[in-house]
Formats: C-alpha cells, sequence, structure tokens
C-alpha cells in the first residue's frame, strides 16, 4: 500500500524544476562564492540572481537586504535574539500562543535568561485581539515577533495592521512569513512596517 502524504505545508517535495536549476551547483559548479577566482566569481554571480529573484518575490527593491541562510528556523532565532543581543536594555519579547516551535522555543531560551515574554491569546476562531497586542507594549520591548499565516488553521494576521501598532513604539517587527510566502502576495515596498522577515524555500 502507497504512502499518502498530507503535511507538505511542513515541508514538501523539491519541485522537478528547481532540482534541474540547482543540479549544476550540487555536482559541478561547487566553488566557493568568496573566493576571488574565476569559478567562485561566477558562483557568486548566481548567488546574486537567486538574491534578485527573492527580492522580487516578496516585492522588494532591496535585494542587499536579502540574507540566506539555512531555513526558517534559524531565521527566526537569529532575529530574536540579534535584536535583544542588539537591545541589551530592553528585555520584553511579544508574541503568540499559536507560533510555530522554532518561535516558542527562542523564547521559551530567552525566558530562561531572564527575558520577559508576553504571549498572546487568539480566540476560538484563530484571531488574534490586535487591541490586546497593542496594550502588551512596554517601554521594556525589544521585539514583537508573529507568523503572517498559520499553517494549521490557515489564519492570516493582519499584519500591516499589527505592524503599524508596533512602529508607533519604535519597536522592532518580525514576522514569521515561512506560511505565507508563495502562497499570499507580499509588496515588502507597502510594509515598510516590517523589520525583519523570516521565509524558508520549502
Amino acid at each position: 500500500m502507497d504512502n499518502i502524504y498530507l503535511d507538505n505545508n511542513a515541508t514538501t517535495k523539491i519541485d522537478d524544476r528547481v532540482f534541474v536549476a540547482m543540479r549544476p551547483y550540487l555536482t559541478n559548479h561547487f566553488a566557493h562564492p568568496s573566493s576571488p577566482h574565476l569559478l567562485g566569481t561566477k558562483i557568486r554571480e548566481k548567488i546574486e540572481q537567486a538574491r534578485d529573484s527573492v527580492a522580487v518575490l516578496l516585492g522588494t527593491s532591496h535585494p542587499d537586504e536579502i540574507v540566506f541562510i539555512s531555513g526558517g528556523t534559524e531565521s527566526i532565532n537569529t532575529a530574536i535574539k540579534g535584536v535583544l543581543a542588539a537591545l541589551p536594555t530592553r528585555n520584553h519579547v511579544v508574541t503568540t500562543k499559536v507560533e510555530h516551535i522554532s518561535v516558542l522555543n527562542v523564547c521559551l531560551h530567552e525566558a530562561s535568561r531572564h527575558r520577559q515574554i508576553t504571549y498572546l491569546p487568539v480566540d476560538r476562531e484563530g484571531k488574534l485581539d490586535v487591541d490586546e497586542l497593542r496594550n502588551s507594549l512596554t517601554d521594556a520591548t525589544a521585539i514583537v515577533s508573529v507568523m503572517w499565516a498559520n499553517n494549521e488553521t490557515g489564519i492570516v494576521f493582519p499584519i500591516e495592521q499589527i505592524g503599524h501598532i508596533v512602529k508607533e513604539r519604535g519597536i522592532t517587527f518580525h514576522v514569521d512569513a515561512v506560511q505565507a510566502v508563495g502562497r499570499i502576495p507580499i509588496n515588502l515596498r507597502n510594509l515598510s512596517c516590517i523589520d525583519l522577515l523570516s521565509v524558508s524555500a520549502h
């Protein structure tokens, strides 16, 4: 009996077109992109083309702000830990109870380091009360981290509305868009309220 896979929101099979496009760089074109020799500079050009493609996907005219790392979890950890490290006088993180485990785990870790974490609830339909989010912000809040789309409920949070509330207080706004990118239109040119955005190729 064949297995039926129903967890594509968690991760999915690589698209055949992606496999064909990537195969040369997994076999013959393997040079280090920071190397000054000919093969290295050619690989660097391909990486910059990929960066431009991601910028187009996200609707930003700043491809230099696209940073490639191993995946969504590392991106989320880098965002939250990085902001807390950069703002040592602020020790408060605001997130929600329904975030991906990668967000919840990094918040748990920071709580063990005496950071204050506020976990906002959602209602029975999975919606977030933006007034409750507004009221949770303090002068000690370093970062607000919320998901754009929930892979289990399908709920899409009102990112623009949340972002404006967060930016009014001068707080860094991080969005986990792993489940949003490629599924709903994203135009960062119109969302200057987002400081940090985590996405993933899968």
